[in-house]
């Protein structure tokens, strides 16, 4: 049993996003972190392992400097990594994005018994859509917004998080399934698992890897393959400095109630 995750290494969005004049994303300005619903897939991943001893496998699709991130991954437990890295992806929609995706997790190879896990969604683009678009791309069954995961065999029973509650699905594997924060807490790296982190493979898929696949293909990938395109992007404007008011006599509430009536909120 293998448990692949997909992880995407996205742009700190607490500093200032660059934007090239395409309307895309200057990604090689902007400092980068994993994705924090990727982090929970991780975590989930790393707990199957601990309790069944399966194998983790990271996969990624991002430019050379992604493998970093993966190499973070390793240090926290999981044992491979790929990284689906080419000029020819770059610029993808989600559309894309899964395509490509997609023939990496090809490439590796999903059996009976093995899980696909990703975050439910990205933080520089929240549509929640690659997860998904994997799922149908590779025939797989998927539960999203898993907020418990629990594994009896080839069965896996997954607690999903609604608007107005939960929902308990099972299903059997392979599939696969998209992770939320509530899941769980991700672990951190460990001193002797950054030593290993450097001896465990990563494995560069390209183009000519990948290209064999029939999800592949230049109709379907990069930024000319892509049905959707950015209009604008821009860093939003900061939030003024807030007001506070300290007292519970009656004067105090006098001053704010002329204030909010000043902005005519009241």
């Amino acid at each position: 049993m293998k448990v692949i995750v997909c992880v995407k290494q996205v742009p700190d969005t607490s500093g200032k996003v660059a934007v090239n004049p395409d309307g895309t994303l200057n990604r090689a300005s902007m400092e980068t972190i994993t994705n924090p619903d990727d982090m929970n897939a991780v975590e989930a991943a790393l707990k199957l392992k601990d309790e069944t001893g399966c194998k983790v496998i990271v996969v990624t699709m991002g430019p050379p400097p992604a493998e970093g991130m993966l190499r973070e991954l390793l240090a926290m437990g999981a044992d491979e990594g790929y990284l689906i890295s080419g000029r020819e992806f770059g610029g993808s929609d989600t559309y894309a994005t899964s395509q490509i995706v997609a023939a990496g997790v090809n490439k590796i190879g999903v059996e009976k018994g093995d899980i696909v896990m990703c975050g439910r969604q990205a933080i520089d683009g929240d549509t929640a859509q690659v997860g998904p678009q994997i799922a149908e791309k590779l025939h797989l069954p998927q539960v999203t917004y898993a907020a418990d995961i629990q594994k009896d065999g080839d069965d896996i029973t997954v607690k999903r998080m609604l608007e107005d509650g939960y929902m308990t699905i099972k299903v059997k594997t392979p599939c696969l399934l998209t992770c939320i924060k509530e899941l769980n807490e991700p672990r951190y790296m460990s001193v002797g698992g950054i030593f290993e982190a450097y001896s465990k493979p990563v494995t560069v898929l390209d183009y000519e890897a990948l290209k064999d696949d029939p999800l592949i293909d230049a109709t379907t990938i990069g930024l000319k393959g892509s049905p959707t395109n950015i209009l604008v992007s821009f860093t939003p404007p900061q939030k003024g400095a807030g007001m506070m008011l300290e007292g519970a006599d009656m004067a105090t509430c006098e001053k704010l109630a002329g204030i909010l009536a000043g902005k005519h909120i009241i």
